[in-house]
């Protein structure tokens, strides 16, 4: 059975939404247009950022889904990467906390769509 293997969020503006999310993930794209951006995440797996849907993008908008990072390791590593992504000026929905998953945090991208850190289910 076919499993889902790109992962796509809208932006007002490509060029920048990469700056950011290149910077954020610190990650360089695979595919590049004016409108659409993509980048290998795993294996025949990508997470892009797209323009398509632009009309709608206002970081106002309420988001019912987030690109998720979850990372290996002890509550401290999802602490270290919070206050690194503050330092680069992100702006926090959620502040770090213990969840019923273990420790969390939500940030927004430019456009306000939602990135949590997490640790590995």
């Amino acid at each position: 059975m076919p499993t889902p293997n790109l992962f796509l969020t809208y932006v007002r503006d490509a060029a920048a939404a990469t700056t950011f999310y290149s910077d954020l993930f610190e990650i360089e794209p695979s595919f590049v247009t004016p409108h659409y951006v993509a980048f290998d995440v795993a294996p025949g797996v990508l997470f892009a950022v797209w323009t398509g849907g632009g009309e709608h993008v206002v970081p106002a908008t309420p988001r019912t889904s987030e690109v998720g990072l979850m990372v290996p390791g002890p509550a401290s590593a999802v602490d270290e990467i919070f206050t690194k992504w503050v330092a680069k000026g992100v702006r926090v929905v959620e502040e770090p906390h213990d969840a019923v998953f273990g420790r969390t945090f939500v940030v927004t991208d430019p456009d306000g769509n939602l990135i949590r850190v997490s640790p590995v289910d």
